[in-house]
């Protein structure tokens, strides 16, 4: 049977986790048992897969289930609810506000930046790299950077609202726990987007600024894609594995 998940107030993968959330605790799935294939839950609840991940993101957050690469989502436990919080936006909405703002806001900037806000980049940019090495990367020069050329603006209400989409990212768990899960890929891909976006930054070049910004997130919208379906292509793999090896023991019969 197929469960339309409705919309209302709260974010559609919101709903999707309050209903699994709902359906663990009736014990519709046992504790120790592994949800149904994301296909099938994405076609259950009409929604798209990505959806489908924020959703269970959530429910890990929350207790109800542990992701296990290549291997499935699995109950744990009946946790403390997935209610809706103000602050529980879907990772990819935050970046598609900032795609929308950022661009801009580099374009604009590369007319007004100064001296000293190029070089807070630069020293940005170095922090970067270092940061990217770490086997447990911060972001805080990440934000800085971003930071700096919302304010290179030298327009506040701009500089606002750039600074609150931060806060969004990073005050809600559920979107911080998303992006977390991409950190340690493309990092090498992720400085130098940073770079072009400096280089065109100091060449007061607007259009090159902005198309520079518009691409390296645009870049993490695919690398959030990418991690999100690779475990769903490992878990895909191994059952392809499994069922290879059990018809070649049937036929060596």
């Amino acid at each position: 049977m197929t469960t339309q998940a409705h919309h209302g107030d709260n974010r559609l993968y919101q709903q999707v986790a309050e209903q699994l959330a709902d359906a663990i605790t009736r014990g519709d799935y046992p504790i120790g048992t592994r949800l149904p294939a994301e296909r099938k839950l994405a076609e259950r609840f009409n929604v798209s897969r990505p959806t489908l991940r924020e959703a269970v993101i959530a429910l890990e957050i929350a207790g109800y289930v542990e992701v296990k690469g290549g291997s499935g989502v699995y109950i744990t436990g009946h946790g403390g609810g997935v209610k809706a919080s103000e602050k529980d936006v879907g990772a990819l909405e935050v970046l598609e506000a900032r795609i929308l703002f950022e661009s801009e806001a580099a374009g604009l900037a590369a007319h007004h930046i100064t001296e000293e806000e190029l070089a807070e980049l630069e020293q940005s940019l170095d922090a970067l790299v270092l940061e990217s090495q770490s086997d447990t990367p911060e972001e805080s020069a990440d934000r800085r950077f971003h930071l700096t050329i919302a304010k290179a603006c030298k327009n506040a209400a701009i500089e606002s609202t750039i600074e609150h989409l931060w806060k969004l990212r990073n005050s809600s768990p559920l979107p911080e726990a998303i992006v977390t899960r991409v950190r340690a890929a493309g990092a090498k891909t992720r400085v130098k987007a940073h770079k072009d976006i400096y280089l065109a930054l100091k060449q007061k070049d607007g259009d090159k600024a902005k198309n520079a910004m518009r691409a390296h997130l645009t870049a993490v919208v695919e690398q959030l894609l990418e991690a999100t379906e690779a475990e769903a292509v490992e878990e895909a793999r191994k059952k392809s594995a499994n069922n290879r090896a059990r018809l070649i023991a049937l036929g060596a019969k």
